[in-house]
């Protein structure tokens, strides 16, 4: 690992996976904001992932500044003038970024570019930049990153196949909802209710309702509430709840109040067993495993 120029403590980290490809590990535990500084030219994409607190970067000599905020992130891709990351990372957070040529970029998505804006050939002499929410399945691989602890001839390889499957997850975005295409979300009152839905199935995730209550709870027929939250939310009713409830989960482990038991019955799992079949269904690992990564 390489220390970046930082001002005040802070743990900084430069790990170079290829030429043209490395990634920052950046940790604030500190009481106090930190800033880091790290030159970065035209030719290289940037991502950065904020797992928690917030941090912002300022570019244009600190006349124009981007807020990353906890489980968001930043992409940035200039053609026309360097962009040198200026950090200010607030109290007690953490930052993962990718910094990769363009040219490498390409390479991983050579033959399925064309969803990708700033790789399409109209592309030219432009600037893109892209703020998004961090999925859970991104903020555990993220999690992973930040806290791995393998033998350093192991490491690279660990981290190059966890940061392919961080970009992979980035960009495996469906279509966006056209609600012009779908008749039966023309009508706004039937979008209130399908979002209705959503809040019930999460306030009460514990002992959620049956398709059929729900849809006799909102005022919607059964298929127009299943076509409907498939395409809002881009899953089924029961599909968006599970993933919520193992994000929630998530997000309780990493609190460090409770242990699996209790963590399972907050999400409705009335024996750990099934709840850790689920996390790890969801996330790839148990709990357990999760945690000792965090």
């Amino acid at each position: 690992m390489e220390n970046l120029k930082n001002i005040a403590e802070g743990a900084f980290e430069k790990l170079v996976l290829e030429k043209g490809f490395y990634i920052l590990k950046l940790k604030n535990e500190d009481e106090r904001p930190l800033t880091c500084k790290h030159e970065v030219d035209k030719s290289f994409i940037q991502m950065h992932f904020s797992l928690k607190g917030k941090s912002s970067l300022s570019y244009n000599q600190g006349n124009y500044s981007l807020e990353v905020n906890e489980e968001n992130s930043l992409l940035l891709y200039n053609t026309q003038k360097d962009l040198p990351i200026d950090l200010v990372m607030q109290p007690y957070s953490w930052m993962f970024s990718i910094i990769i040529s363009i040219r490498k970029f390409h390479s991983l998505f050579s033959t399925d570019a064309g969803h990708i804006p700033f790789l399409d050939a109209s592309f030219g002499e432009k600037k893109y930049y892209a703020q998004e929410v961090l999925t859970p399945a991104m903020a555990v691989v993220i999690s992973q990153l930040m806290g791995n602890s393998l033998h350093p001839s192991m490491e690279s390889l660990y981290v190059k196949a966890k940061v392919y499957e961080l970009i992979s997850l980035y960009f495996n975005k469906g279509n966006d909802a056209d609600l012009e295409q779908c008749p039966f979300l023309a009508d706004e009152e039937n979008v209130r209710k399908i979002k209705l839905a959503k809040e019930i199935i999460i306030e009460r995730m514990v002992e959620p309702p049956t398709l059929q209550e729900l849809s006799d709870e909102i005022g919607l027929s059964l298929r127009k509430l299943k076509e409907g939250f498939k395409q809002i939310y881009g899953d089924s009713v029961y599909g968006f709840l599970l993933e919520h409830k193992m994000d929630y989960a998530r997000k309780l482990l990493e609190s460090g109040k409770y242990n699996v038991n209790e963590v399972g019955l907050r999400v409705g799992y009335s024996t750990a067993s099934h709840f850790i079949t689920s996390f790890k269904k969801q996330f790839g690992t148990t709990p357990k495993k999760y945690l000792s990564s965090v």
